[in-house]
C-alpha cells in the first residue's frame, strides 16, 4: 500500500508533463511553422488547421489599427476613471454621511468605467453596440422579475443614503438589535454590535429603525432608598455632590441631574439621576454613574434597601 501511494503522485506528474509538452509542442508549431518550414506541405497543414487559431503575426498584422484603438480606449477609460475618483476624494468632505457618499460614488464610477470601456471595445471590433444593447435591456427585464427583492435591496439603500436615514459610524437600533453602522452597501449594511460581532442586513429589511446617534444619550441611573430615609437630606445631599461626580466621569456630556422620585416602589423609594452623553458611551456613563450614586450613599450612611420578605404569626396562647 504505501508503494502504490507514493507512486500514484510520480505518475500524475509524468502524466501532467506528457500532456503539457504536447500543447506546448502544437502552439510552437502553429505560430512558427511558416518560418521554421516554409513552403513546405507540412507548413501548409499547419497553417489551414491549428494555425488559424494562433497565427499571431496574421493577426496583429490584419487588426493591428483595432487593437491600437483598443489600447487608446483603455488608457482613456483609466486615465478618465483617475480624474472622476480624484473629483469624488475632493468634493466628498470628511463626515459619516459624505465618506458613505463618497464610496458609493467611487463604486458607482468603477462600474459605469468597466461597462463603458467594454461596448466601445466592441464597438471598435465591429459588434453591434445598440443592438447589444437592445438584447441586455431585454434580458435585465426578464432577470428583474426574478430578481425583485435584489432590485428592492438596491433602491432602499440609495433612498438610506440620500434621505440621510443614517450613515457610517451612527449606533442604530434596529427590533432588539443595537449596532454600529460599519458599511453602507447597495444591497446590504453592516452592523457590529457591542460584542464585536457583524451582522449583516439587506437594506430591505431595514424597517423602524431608530437613529439614536442624531442627539445625546441619557444614561438613567435609578438608586432606591428606604422609606425611613429623610428625603429632603438625600436630595441634598445628592443635589451638592453632582458636580464633583461630573469631575469623576469625564465622558458625561450633560448633567448629571437630579431628577427627583421616579416611583414608590414595594419595599423602597426611587430616586433618578440622568447624565447625557454619547450613544457609544452610554454604557461606560451607566456603570461609572452607578458606582459614584453607591460611594456616595455609603460615606453619607445613607441605606440602599434590598427585597426583604416580613412574616407575621399570630400567636395562640
Amino acid at each position: 500500500m504505501k508503494f502504490r501511494f507514493q507512486t500514484r503522485p510520480k505518475q500524475e506528474k509524468v502524466r501532467i508533463i506528457v500532456v503539457s509538452s504536447i500543447i506546448f509542442v502544437l502552439v510552437f508549431l502553429a505560430i512558427f511553422s511558416g518560418i521554421i518550414f516554409p513552403g513546405t506541405t507540412f507548413a501548409d497543414i499547419i497553417d489551414n488547421s491549428i494555425g488559424k487559431f494562433f497565427n499571431l503575426f496574421a493577426f496583429l498584422k490584419n487588426n493591428y489599427v483595432v487593437l491600437l484603438e483598443n489600447i487608446t480606449i483603455v488608457i482613456f477609460i483609466w486615465i478618465l476613471n483617475k480624474l472622476l475618483l480624484l473629483l469624488v476624494n475632493v468634493f466628498t468632505k470628511k463626515g459619516h454621511r459624505s465618506e458613505t457618499i463618497g464610496d458609493l460614488l467611487r463604486s458607482m464610477v468603477k462600474y459605469l468605467s468597466v461597462i463603458v470601456a467594454v461596448f466601445l471595445i466592441l464597438s471598435a471590433w465591429g459588434v453591434q453596440t445598440p443592438t447589444l444593447l437592445a438584447g441586455a435591456g431585454i434580458i435585465g427585464l426578464a432577470l428583474s422579475f426574478g430578481a425583485q427583492s435584489l432590485i428592492e435591496d438596491i433602491f432602499s439603500g440609495l433612498f438610506i443614503i440620500f434621505e440621510k436615514q443614517f450613515s457610517v459610524g451612527d449606533v442604530i437600533q434596529i427590533g432588539d438589535f443595537r449596532g454600529v453602522v460599519k458599511d453602507i452597501g447597495i444591497r446590504i449594511t453592516r452592523f457590529e454590535d457591542l460584542n464585536g460581532d457583524v451582522k449583516i442586513i439587506n437594506n430591505s429589511d431595514i424597517r423602524g429603525a431608530i437613529n439614536t446617534s442624531n442627539a445625546l444619550s441619557p444614561a438613567i441611573c435609578d438608586i432606591s432608598i428606604s422609606y425611613g430615609a429623610d428625603i429632603e437630606q438625600v436630595e441634598g445631599i445628592i443635589k451638592k455632590n453632582l458636580d464633583k461626580i461630573r469631575e469623576k466621569i469625564p465622558e458625561i456630556v450633560e448633567g448629571p441631574f437630579y431628577f427627583g422620585v421616579e416611583k414608590l416602589a414595594d419595599s423602597s423609594v426611587v430616586l433618578r439621576v440622568v447624565a447625557r452623553t454619547e450613544e457609544t458611551k452610554k454604557k461606560n456613563v451607566l456603570r461609572a454613574l452607578n458606582k459614584e450614586m453607591k460611594v456616595l450613599f455609603d460615606k453619607n450612611g445613607i441605606e440602599i434597601p434590598f427585597p426583604q420578605l416580613v412574616v407575621h404569626s399570630d400567636k395562640k396562647e
